[in-house]
């Protein structure tokens, strides 16, 4: 399933995209549109549609018109979470699940979804299962590449997971308790806790 089956506008969904993957910064509607790949108009609109659902506001500084997420909207997260997984290293991991082996559970950080660059200490993407580490090596590079952005991410078998989360080990946990995208896998049967 794609965010295509349930947004109706492509445009709306490039823009959804493109204001995600950069949650801090203000972005004009000229800028937006060289992004997006379309017409100013069908872009106008869009965002007028976003605006008055509240999801973006707009700022006018000088004879430009700004527009910047609302972090504070209701459903900010959930389209957090919507839009990881149409785009990026989501859309990377989703795509290629059969290719991966098995995975039991992927979460990416919320903090990696909205734009923020990590720490070399920080985890952006963990994975757990029998996984094909060619392969997942291959779409972190791929999608690295494309972004601009390192991905901190690590690898661990069912084992492995349950026993650094058994013996409560500072850097997993830290990263559970943090805000996280559900990718992959069986998060009921591969309690977090």
């Amino acid at each position: 399933m794609y965010l295509s089956d349930i947004i109706t506008s492509e445009v709306r969904i490039k823009l959804l995209i493109e204001l995600f993957s950069e949650t801090r910064k203000h972005l004009y509607v000229r800028e937006l549109t060289r992004r997006v790949g379309t017409e100013i108009n069908a872009v106008r609109r869009e965002l007028k549609r976003l605006n008055k659902a509240g999801i973006i506001k707009k700022e006018k500084r000088g004879n430009r018109l700004y527009y910047l997420l609302r972090k504070d909207h209701p459903f900010y997260f959930e389209l957090t979470g919507m839009v990881a997984k149409e785009a990026g290293i989501g859309k990377g991991i989703i795509e290629n699940l059969s290719d991966l082996g098995k995975v039991r559970l992927s979460l990416l950080s919320t903090e990696y979804a909205e734009g923020r660059e990590s720490a070399k200490n920080e985890l952006d993407l963990l994975v757990v299962g029998d996984i094909n580490l060619p392969k997942l090596s291959e779409i972190v590079k791929e999608v690295s590449a494309l972004s601009k952005r390192e991905i901190n991410y690590t690898v661990l078998g069912e084992e492995e997971f349950e026993y650094l989360k058994n013996r409560r080990d500072a850097f997993l946990l830290s990263f559970l308790m943090s805000p996280n995208i559900f990718l992959a896998g069986d998060i009921m049967k591969m309690s977090l806790t």
